[in-house]
């Protein structure tokens, strides 16, 4: 079974839309990493040299590479990314070998062959 890592930068207030829309696309678990921050082409607006900006989060998701672009669509839309900028972005990348995963295999195999 091979995997991707998809690794989705969001506000902090669309952090449980999101872990649900990628939970209901096949996803097992994610990973939260809190207080992470972010600049875009536009730079963030400040208040007397203080920076006014929303926290993020990021959240890595290892999931199976058959059910990654729609996670990934999912996690999109529950986000928002679409609808104004600076709401976020996901990327996936590769993974070239995983431990740590055996226990979500066997369920794994029941979801991707009804995706297939």
């Amino acid at each position: 079974m091979h995997f991707k890592l998809i690794v989705a930068f969001i506000e902090d207030d669309a952090t449980e839309a999101v872990m649900k829309a990628a939970r209901m696309a096949g996803a097992t678990g994610t990973t939260i990493i809190n207080n992470a921050r972010g600049e875009g082409i536009k730079r963030q607006r400040t208040f007397f040299g203080m920076q006014l900006e929303t926290q993020r989060d990021v959240l890595l998701f290892v999931v199976e590479e058959h059910l990654s672009r729609k996670i990934l669509e999912r996690i999109a839309t529950a986000a928002g990314f679409d609808q104004d900028p600076g709401k976020g972005i996901a990327i996936q990348i590769d993974v070239e070998d995983a431990v740590g995963v055996a226990h979500q295999v066997e369920r794994l195999k029941g979801k991707i062959e009804e995706e297939l």
